[in-house]
This record gives C-alpha cells, sequence and structure tokens, in this order.
C-alpha cells in the first residue's frame, strides 16, 4: 500500500496527515508541543487513537516507544555507532524485529525483517515541503510502519524545530 505523509507547516507540534494512494485522508499524528521530549498521538480520522508515540529521555541516544493500547508495542532506538549512514532498530515482541537503513538526511531509507524489504520511505518527488511517499508490502502492519517513519523524521530532523 503506498501512503504520502506530510508534515503541517504550521501548528504548535509535530504534525503530520497521512493520506492513502487515493488521496484520501487516513491518519493523523497529532505532535504534542509541550511536553518532556517528543510525543505524539497516531490517530484515524475518526479522531481513535491507534499508537501513541514517547520519546525516552533517559536513553543512549535517541529512543523513541510507541504504544498500541496502552500497551507497549515496539522501540525504536537509532544506532549511535554508524559510519555514512543511519540505522534505527525496531525492536518489536517476538522475533519480528525491523531495521530502517539509508540516507536520512536525503530522506531515502528502508525497512528490512531480516533481508526482506517491508517498507521503502522516499522524498524523491516532494521536495518543497517535509512530504514523503511511504509504499509497505502488503500484509505489514500499516500503523506499526507509518508511526516508525514518523519516529525517524522526529529523530533525524529534530533540529530544524529547535530554530
Amino acid at each position: 500500500m503506498r501512503y504520502v505523509m506530510k508534515q503541517k507547516l504550521l501548528s504548535w507540534g509535530d504534525d503530520f496527515t497521512i493520506k492513502d494512494a487515493d488521496g484520501t485522508d487516513a491518519y493523523f499524528v497529532d505532535g504534542k508541543a509541550i511536553s518532556l521530549g517528543s510525543k505524539a498521538s497516531f490517530q484515524d480520522m475518526a479522531g481513535n487513537e491507534l499508537a501513541f508515540i514517547s520519546q525516552k529521555l533517559l536513553a543512549w541516544g535517541p529512543t523513541y516507544e510507541i504504544y498500541r493500547g496502552g500497551v507497549l508495542s515496539a522501540v525504536v532506538k537509532k544506532e549511535l555507532f554508524t559510519f555514512f549512514h543511519c540505522t534505527f532498530t525496531v525492536d518489536v515482541p517476538g522475533p519480528d524485529d525491523l531495521t530502517a537503513e539509508g540516507e536520512f538526511t536525503d530522506h531515502e531509507y528502508t525497512f528490512r525483517r531480516g533481508d526482506r524489504e517491508v517498507a521503502h520511505v522516499s522524498k524523491q518527488w516532494f521536495t518543497w515541503t517535509d512530504t514523503y511517499g511511504v509504499d509497505i508490502a502488503d500484509g505489514e502492519d500499516e500503523v506499526l510502519l507509518l508511526a516508525a517513519a514518523v519516529v525517524v523524521d522526529l529523530a533525524c530532523h529534530d533540529h530544524r524545530r529547535r530554530g
């Protein structure tokens, strides 16, 4: 499934709208403007919270937790000691952990489970604003992968929020 994830330019927090391949609004990410660390509510268009993203403050390197229904469902962590490219791990319960690797400064990266590509994120066709194309393989957890893509944006591009 293909999505377009666009950060709102004029908002109090890190807000995103996510449209499906038909251009219909599918999800909304409501970033909390006043909080310790980054926090965001990942919602469907009816306002139902599907996931909650929270930055873990006392951690080595950028670390975020994704909760679903109040239960920790993933920990997304930027690896500190990688050269020439960034790597994120997405630790989920069980054996299905993910990695995200690529050119994060150029907004071009891939989520993998082992050797299998499960999603690709690209800003290639969207140059004026923080807008990304996100292609997710069939049968994958779309909410988890989209929330993880939001986390990567928060972790890699935090400097632009500080002015």
